[in-house]
């Protein structure tokens, strides 16, 4: 299992985010969310939210560090990307 998260760069509800993804499937990154007790709210679309203070555990976790430009590919190879605006079954 492979998973991929970016760095804290993205502003929100004061406090900066990482975007976690797969690339081969959404139960992947569920189970990994789920292992790291990540709630399901946190999903959004195509990817989970994770905040500044939990990225080293993620990475400790085994999640691969790539930049933001590289998620946005993986998510487009594997035919997991979903938009925001589009619907989503």
């Amino acid at each position: 299992m492979t998973v991929y998260i970016d760095p804290p760069t993205w502003p929100g509800h004061g406090r900066m985010w990482s975007h976690l993804v797969s690339d081969v499937s959404f139960d992947e990154l569920h189970t990994f969310a789920e292992g790291l007790g990540v709630p399901r709210r946190a999903f959004e679309r195509d990817h989970y939210d994770i905040p500044s203070h939990r990225y080293a555990d993620v990475v400790r976790a085994g999640a691969v560090e790539v930049s933001s430009r590289e998620v946005v590919r993986l998510l487009h190879g594997a035919g997991l990307r979903r938009p925001k605006g589009r619907r989503t079954a």
